[in-house]
């Protein structure tokens, strides 16, 4: 048997791969996301141009690897025309080993979808579709700087499923300006009375930079109650018609799990291609550059993308088991004890268990002797517990 025989019998590693789309029709006024619109189409065709000479570059480096979760993301990748985005897919096919089952994950802007389009993008691969409908209020969508209405999101929602997807995600926030518990509410009864497979929650976040930023003493945010009662009834809103909440922000029907998102969070490997896309690959976490404009320059004309990295950590020990924990307990399974201690043969009840018990008196923690994990009110203040947790997490010897 020659080598490459053997090279080929080897089972390939499993690896996520994530694209940046960073343009858009319109940037919303909470966005900090490397994003913005093009004022030519050139711009938009050089990223293509340097997004498959990317790929290209990482070719050989992922063969031992196979490809079994795909997401396209911005941005808006619904923004690009069908002949640049199925380059840029057929891309993917032609320089990855892709597996048969790959979940194929896509986002969308509600309007710049429509029923051709997104039936040759199920036929090109793409068989997961992420629909950033936000708010199912006119006045809240205003606020946020939605290019979209909410005919829109119906419209988009139900071209997708004549399209032939089969695995929906729908996008909501909570905490936006003039919002209330009972309007919140009517966007999620509306959200979830479409039976998508999948339904993201986020809070929104004043992100310094942004046009909110800049008003952020004048905006009239829920107060933390408000927001507080939001989450609550929708995990029980949403309990009743079938979707479990097994992440922070996300709840799926069984089955439909976000497999993409579950790599970040299990600290699984993933590769990202694009301006502004993050990796952890071989124990090294790096990024690209935020400036498109460096991105393409970087890819064409010095021809390696070594030139666009704007950060690189290699992962120490210590980094590593407190990513595992802060990424781990994001989930509804929490972090599970012994495939911590094998993972990085360090005791995690003594690491970290004595400093979550003080929070199991408080309501916000559990264990059932196997998994630590937040219950319902420690998810709604999970990042200050995290931050006492990891900062006071016992050092390395």
């Amino acid at each position: 048997m020659s080598l490459s025989d053997l090279f080929r019998k080897q089972e390939k590693k499993p690896l996520g791969l994530y694209i940046h789309i960073p343009f858009c029709r319109s940037k919303c006024d909470y966005c900090d996301f490397c994003s913005f619109v093009p004022n030519n189409q050139a711009v938009i065709e050089h990223y293509t141009d340097a997004l498959l000479l990317q790929m290209e570059d990482w070719r050989d480096k992922c063969r031992p690897y196979e490809i079994d979760t795909v997401y396209i993301g911005g941005g808006t990748p619904t923004f690009l025309d069908m002949p640049r985005l199925q380059r840029i897919i057929e891309g993917v096919y032609r320089n990855f080993k892709v597996a048969k089952d790959a979940e194929f994950s896509m986002e969308s802007n509600p309007a710049t979808v429509n029923f051709e389009n997104l039936r040759r993008l199920r036929r090109l691969g793409v068989n997961r579709l992420s629909i950033g409908m936000q708010s199912a209020v006119p006045g809240e969508l205003k606020a946020l700087g939605r290019s979209h209405t909410v005919t829109d999101s119906e419209a988009a929602f139900n071209d997708a499923r004549r399209a032939g997807f089969d695995n929906i995600s729908i996008d909501l926030m909570y905490g936006i300006p003039e919002q209330t518990v009972d309007s919140f509410m009517q966007s999620l009864s509306f959200a979830a009375s479409r039976a998508p497979e999948h339904i993201s929650l986020y809070a929104l976040k004043i992100e310094d930079g942004t046009p909110f930023a800049r008003r952020r003493e004048s905006l009239p945010l829920p107060d933390e109650d408000a927001e507080y009662e939001m989450y609550m009834r929708a995990i029980d809103y949403l309990g009743t018609r079938g979707y479990k909440r097994y992440e922070i922000s996300n709840f799926a029907k069984p089955g439909y799990e976000s497999k993409h998102n579950l790599k970040y969070w299990h600290c699984d490997e993933y590769l990202g291609l694009g301006a502004s896309a993050h990796s952890y690959f071989g124990r090294e976490r790096f990024s690209a550059t935020r400036v498109v404009r460096d991105y393409i320059d970087g890819i064409e004309i010095i021809g390696s993308d070594i030139n666009i990295i704007a950060s690189c950590d290699k992962i120490r020990s210590r980094e590593s088991m407190d990513e595992y924990v802060m990424l781990g307990m994001r989930l509804d399974e929490g972090v599970n004890i012994r495939a911590f201690d094998e993972r990085f043969g360090v005791s995690f009840k003594e690491k970290y268990g004595v400093l979550l018990d003080e929070y199991i008196k408080d309501g916000f923690v559990e264990c059932d002797g196997e998994n630590y994990r937040f219950t319902s009110n420690g998810m709604f203040v999970s990042n200050y517990i995290l931050s006492s947790v990891l900062d006071l997490g016992v050092s390395d010897k």
